[in-house]
């Protein structure tokens, strides 16, 4: 039985991905909320959040078997929802160990996802002959952005967390039925291996380059997902709603940064545009780790936005179109790093935070910023010439 509503395949994948995210956007505003529950240090919370990046790895490194078997349509029709409810059940941890095993069925979940919604991007692309990568996740940022700022609002008010979290299910189930409910996969890519990829997907050196180019990107942005509120919070006491805004502000950024790229990128090369905002995702970091203003720190996390809007995008669009591997185990291998990178780096950096301070979680990415600026040319230094669409 098909139900939702009828949308374009490009569209489709948008929806996608602005609902995942639109549920994973809800948790990030109120972790100030759950560490003041709990009653912990920014190590403690750290330590719980490895638990989404531990599940996140097991999943992206063995899902694609079961996710072949199960059918991609069965498997996101499942899995945002069962998304919710991870996180609905996680806010209900009374202590940092609680939240980690709570958050490793999350992970799972995340994982899952990932792989079926950028394979989906990339097929859809190909399908189409328009680069909609850049854009797909683009809706992923304004997803997060619209969560983000229902979630401040509510934070605002007094609302629980259990409560916020579990009225998301509903809402997220209703989101998944109206965008998804009519989604039929796209075919596979023509003249790409065809063969089952491995269990784990390990990674060549041409794959470690790409996690290279994206480090930077990946660890700055979980770092403001998870750290931007707390750092607002005790670096200028702000209100909840102000604090939940600073999460919100850096998915806006780069939303909309991401939704206008693909020009750019089609005009002056993946290579070119990817230095720029590497360059202005440093200065961002630089602002905000010496920054004496609540509004000045949020000029930093707007910039660290803007900064963070297509690297990984380009780099899973790099991956999927290298011919050595299947698609699935090339985007597989540089997800299973990178993407853990952006779950595992900025809960390890709570302990950075609670020893050196708050500031020290955003200014060790400074160096890291240097790092993919020296390997971002390979991502390509050509222009491509299709139509954007």
């Amino acid at each position: 039985m098909r139900f939702g509503i009828e949308l374009p395949p490009q569209q489709r994948v948008y929806g996608g991905f602005f609902i995942y995210s639109f549920c994973m956007g809800s948790l990030p505003p109120r972790l100030p909320d759950i560490q003041h529950a709990m009653g912990i240090e920014e190590g403690a919370l750290g330590f719980g959040l490895i638990g989404a990046a531990l599940g996140t790895l097991i999943s992206l490194s063995f899902a694609g078997a079961l996710l072949d078997r199960f059918g991609y349509r069965r498997s996101i029709l499942t899995l945002i929802p069962l998304l919710a409810l991870g996180y609905a059940l996680a806010s209900f941890a009374t202590g940092p160990l609680a939240f980690f095993l709570l958050l490793v069925p999350v992970g799972l979940v995340i994982g899952g996802i990932e792989i079926i919604l950028n394979l989906e991007a990339d097929r859809t692309e190909h399908m189409i002959g328009h680069r909609i990568m850049n854009r797909s996740h683009a809706f992923w940022s304004f997803g997060f952005f619209s969560a983000g700022i229902v979630s401040a609002g509510i934070a605002q008010t007094g609302l629980s967390v259990q409560l916020h979290l579990l009225l998301m299910i509903p809402v997220v189930i209703l989101g998944v039925a109206l965008l998804l409910g009519r989604f039929t996969p796209a075919p596979h890519r023509t003249g790409a291996p065809t063969e089952a990829a491995p269990r784990f997907a390990a990674p060549t050196l041409a794959i470690m380059v790409l996690v290279a180019v994206t480090l930077s990107a990946m660890i700055m942005e979980g770092a403001g997902i998870d750290w931007s509120a707390i750092y607002m919070k005790g670096e200028f006491q702000v209100s909840p709603f102000l604090a939940g805004f600073a999460v919100a502000l850096g998915a806006f950024t780069q939303a909309v940064t991401r939704f206008f790229a693909d020009p750019f990128v089609e005009r002056y090369s993946p290579t070119l545009v990817s230095r720029v905002l590497l360059s202005v995702l440093g200065v961002g970091a630089v602002i905000v780790f010496f920054s004496p203003f609540d509004w000045l720190s949020l000029v930093g996390f707007g910039l660290m936005g803007v900064g963070t809007s297509v690297i990984f995008p380009l780099a899973m669009s790099a991956a999927a179109q290298r011919t050595d591997r299947p698609a699935a185990t090339n985007v597989a291998s540089l997800a299973q790093i990178s993407f853990v990178a952006f779950l595992l780096g900025p809960p390890l950096l709570g302990y950075v935070a609670e020893h050196f301070g708050i500031r020290w979680s955003f200014g060790i990415g400074i160096p890291l910023v240097i790092l993919s600026l020296v390997f971002a040319g390979a991502l390509g230094a050509k222009p491509i010439r299709h139509e954007v669409d």
